[in-house]
């Protein structure tokens, strides 16, 4: 497909995809961010000491972010999946080099895992965006697992932290977002089931992480663009 930013595309297969700059419709709290990137690079308990969720903020809130959104009609993803309706879905992002070729710069498949184990190693981060789904759980297992587990034994929320941790690692990897065509998406802490715009993916993952409560403070409320029920579903601007 090809295209122009700020434009969308369509397909004859009912396709659509639109890049460009829209409001930015998640949320993070920093300190809580922080706190947590912290905590499963040092092996420690999460510290939120003099932290007041009262004055919990939204680092994102008024930003801009360069967006990508491709939508893909239920029937088309049956017809490669004939008698399947759960999918798992990833996608990677990359960048012209210097040299005429392509260097990946972002893979995304469950939510918030370069915020969980990235913000304090940037080699892990590269090599998380160059790998594939299929490799992570023997590339990045061992690593992962530890530093889930270390922090938890330092939280005391686990009579078993390495097992525990080896648990966390394998819904982790390989990183797919698991989703059954058809349905509403949701990422609680019941099911992995796509995701919305306005799920709180953080309060999911650094609990699940931690294994003890973990909230921000804030949620879509603090979004300063709402998303729309329309295509492209984020804010455009411009």
């Amino acid at each position: 497909m090809r295209g122009t930013t700020k434009e969308m595309v369509t397909t004859s297969e009912g396709l659509r995809i639109w890049a460009g700059q829209a409001g930015d419709p998640f949320w993070i709290e920093p300190e809580v961010l922080h706190a947590v990137g912290h905590a499963l690079q040092d092996g420690t308990p999460v510290n939120l000491a003099g932290w007041d969720p009262n004055q919990a903020r939204n680092l994102f809130a008024g930003h801009t972010v360069y967006s990508i959104v491709l939508e893909v009609p239920d029937a088309a993803l049956l017809a490669d999946a004939p008698g399947r309706r759960r999918i798992g879905v990833w996608a990677v992002a990359t960048l012209a080099t210097d040299a005429g070729g392509w260097r990946p710069i972002n893979r995304v498949g469950l939510p918030m895992i370069h915020p969980l184990f990235t913000q304090y190693n940037e080699v892990l981060g590269n090599r998380l965006n160059a790998g594939c789904p299929a490799d992570d759980f023997a590339t990045f297992g061992e690593i992962v697992t530890k530093a889930i587990a270390a922090m938890v034994a330092a939280t005391g929320t686990a009579e078993n932290p390495n097992a525990y941790a080896e648990m966390v690692v394998h819904r982790l990897f390989p990183n797919i977002l698991p989703y059954v065509i058809g349905t509403s998406a949701v990422f609680g802490f019941a099911d992995w089931n796509g995701r919305s715009l306005t799920d709180n993916a953080p309060d999911v993952m650094f609990s699940i992480a931690a294994n003890t409560p973990i909230r921000l403070g804030i949620g879509k409320e603090s979004v300063t663009s709402k998303p729309s029920s329309t295509f492209p579903y984020v804010p455009k601007v411009g």
